[in-house]
């Protein structure tokens, strides 16, 4: 790798009135990336609005800044289905270049899909990567989008992949172990549905779940324990949130030593090795937990919650992440806040907007009227999307 790691950095800029933000994007281009054949924008540090009809294109932009971090990107798209398609012609292979501005200096990004498969390849400052995990050493992205405000309704893989997108702000090796836990514990599985009794092959996968599980079960559960911090009270119209992680392995952790955990994994991946063989991946392990929010106030789970106290819940909990990761690092993450003001009444959309300022982050957010937007005056940007064109606005 040409460029180190972003550490923290502090400073003043016209364009944020704050903090100078650690992470940005200053340049962003497209090719054969969704419904666009070309686009390129070059912002500055300050938030990007972009406003345009349903269907122009803007969750498209978003979704190539969630592509320059490790993963799927927002919309959890395999490869391939990002390929912008044109009627009686061949996918064309997609791609995203972008300069970073981290307090280290630019770093140039380069993302898109093999020509000859399904791998993403990855370029840092024109070095061709082995893997996307690397990514998250340089850029740091959390998003909101309209899916996620079923998010507490939704599935407990749903609300990992949410908490785990937080860790990666502190943590860009949790992205590689998530990795190789779900390897490991694919290729058991494997072994179980064939009948392999090879017990020497199946403990030295059932040691690497162990090893790796373990340290993704404690990862969660520091970042769940900060996050219950930071939002124990409320946040002016945000509310206060209770969070926490549940699960077996969380569990053991919180009872004893991690030396235990290991035993007591251990011991369950073993004994359950028939029922496993049946039922198909592992009946314990991390990739079983949960992240249970509660609203402090009323006292009730956060699925049970109407969808803007649901809303407002999770916008808290992004928003308190961004101050710790601020803190820690010396800037917070570049936001992609999807149909934000959606279910958001005045008070609380205006709150948010002003948070961001206050934090100097650099946010993407989407709308269909920009007169949404005017909280922001002229210390945003505007860019207005139509029919896959982007340009900033009058």
């Amino acid at each position: 790798m040409t460029s180190a790691p972003p550490a923290s950095a502090t400073g003043l800029t016209a364009e944020t009135g704050g903090r100078v933000p650690a992470l940005s994007v200053r340049r962003l281009r497209l090719n054969a990336f969704r419904n666009y054949s070309q686009a390129s924008l070059d912002p500055d540090r300050r938030p990007v609005v972009l406003t345009g009809a349903n269907g122009a294109g803007k969750t498209n932009l978003l979704e190539a800044v969630s592509l320059l971090t490790p993963g799927r990107g927002l919309r959890r798209a395999k490869t391939s289905e990002v390929d912008r398609i044109v009627p009686g012609a061949a996918p064309t292979p997609w791609a995203v270049a972008a300069t970073i501005d981290t307090d280290t200096g630019p770093v140039e990004i380069g993302t898109g899909r093999d020509p000859e498969g399904e791998r993403r390849m990855v370029r840092i400052d024109g070095n061709p990567e082995k893997s996307q995990a690397v990514l998250g050493e340089y850029f740091s992205v959390v998003w909101l989008t309209p899916q996620m405000d079923r998010l507490f309704q939704d599935s407990a893989g749903e609300r990992r992949r949410f908490l785990d997108r937080l860790i990666y702000g502190f943590d860009p090796a949790h992205a590689g172990r998530l990795t190789g836990y779900d390897k490991a514990l694919r290729q058991r599985a494997r072994l179980l549905k064939d009948g392999s009794r090879d017990a020497a092959w199946l403990g030295a996968l059932e040691a690497q779940m162990i090893e790796r599980g373990i340290a993704i079960a404690a990862a969660r559960r520091v970042m769940a324990d900060r996050l219950a911090r930071a939002c124990a009270r409320e946040d002016g119209p945000f509310p206060g949130a209770g969070i926490a992680v549940e699960g077996d392995v969380e569990t053991w952790l919180g009872e004893g030593a991690a030396l235990d955990t290991e035993d007591r994994f251990g011991a369950a991946l073993q004994a359950n090795r028939a029922r496993d063989a049946e039922t198909g991946g592992a009946a314990v392990g991390p990739h079983r937990a949960d992240l249970v929010v509660t609203h402090l106030a009323k006292e009730l789970p956060a699925g049970q919650c109407s969808t803007g106290e649901q809303k407002a819940l999770l916008i808290a909990i992004v928003l308190a992440h961004a101050r710790l990761q601020a803190a820690e690092r010396g800037a917070g993450p570049v936001l992609l806040l999807d149909e934000v003001a959606a279910h958001l009444d005045e008070a609380r959309r205006d709150a948010l907007f002003e948070t961001v300022l206050g934090l100097g982050l650099q946010a993407w957010i989407t709308g269909t009227d920009r007169v949404t937007f005017g909280a922001f005056g002229d210390r945003a940007q505007y860019f207005e999307v139509e029919a896959a064109q982007v340009r900033p606005a009058a």
